[in-house]
């Protein structure tokens, strides 16, 4: 039974990740780290792939099937499972994330900040504000760690996502994000493991040159899936590709909470 910091870089591409992210690679080099390239689902859009990761459903079971259905989650999902089974949760992420687990719609004054243990996202700092630099949605994500040590967070930076769609994904701006971003995980990635955490840095979505999402193309659909333990062993890089699907039960294995009958595909092996 681990605790969990899931960290979803959105817009983030495998090809990218693998070329620009330095210090992830070098855990994957070093057999530190586990590294899948994950197969998104369809559509290759925001909101409705948020709810695929956390549900461990496609879009046609869970519903979401666009960023304009805008209601909460009426599937189990990780924060719900990690609650009902005495576990604490928290987010550092995009408002989206409080629409589908807290309510909706969101309202940027009164739901900006939750803590309330009756929630399923118990300590949630939502953002709402697509260029939100990177910097503040991790630092807030460690300081809901420092302060509260819950057992599962997810921290969800949006800078990928934004470069991609102003200047495309064959960009110094995009491609010096994930640098950045790489950056900031070196610095925290090793705190959390001492504290105890299993870390898994991946993505929602791709993103191509033509600044969008949504379609089937492999700069849409391979997003990377890094699986980071305390103990620091790991397999390297996986050849076979992983499924998006399988996510959510690997974080419900991991967080040693059951894995709901809704999630139909297997756990990875870490």
């Amino acid at each position: 039974m681990a605790k969990v910091v899931l960290v979803v870089c959105d817009g983030l591409r495998d090809d990218t990740a693998r070329e620009q992210m330095g210090y992830l690679w070098h855990l994957v080099e070093t057999r530190q780290a586990t590294r899948f390239t994950v197969i998104a689902e369809l559509p290759t859009m925001s909101r409705p792939l948020y709810e695929t990761i956390c549900t461990g459903t496609p879009v046609s079971t869970h519903g979401v099937t666009s960023n304009l259905v805008v209601r909460r989650s009426t599937m189990p999902n990780l924060f719900g499972q990690a609650v009902k089974h005495k576990r604490t949760t928290a987010a550092a992420a995009y408002y989206w994330f409080s629409e589908l687990y807290i309510r909706a719609p969101y309202d940027f004054i009164v739901d900006r900040e939750t803590d309330d243990p009756q929630q399923i996202i118990q300590h949630g700092r939502f953002y709402f504000d697509d260029p939100t630099p990177d910097r503040e949605v991790f630092a807030m994500g460690a300081h809901l760690i420092h302060r509260f040590a819950p057992d599962f967070i997810l921290i969800h930076p949006m800078g990928m996502d934004h470069m991609g769609e102003t200047h495309g994904s064959d960009s110094p701006e995009y491609r010096n994000n994930a640098i950045f971003q790489d950056v900031i995980l070196a610095t925290l990635i090793p705190q959390w493991k001492q504290a105890g955490y299993t870390v898994l840095v991946t993505a929602d979505h791709g993103i191509t040159n033509d600044r969008m999402h949504g379609g089937i193309l492999p700069g849409n659909r391979n997003v990377p899936l890094y699986i980071l333990t305390p103990q620091g062993k790991g397999r390297g890089a996986i050849a076979a590709p992983a499924a998006q699907l399988q996510l959510a039960p690997t974080v419900c294995k991991l967080l040693g909470v059951p894995i709901p009958a809704t999630m139909k595909s297997p756990a990875l092996r870490l």
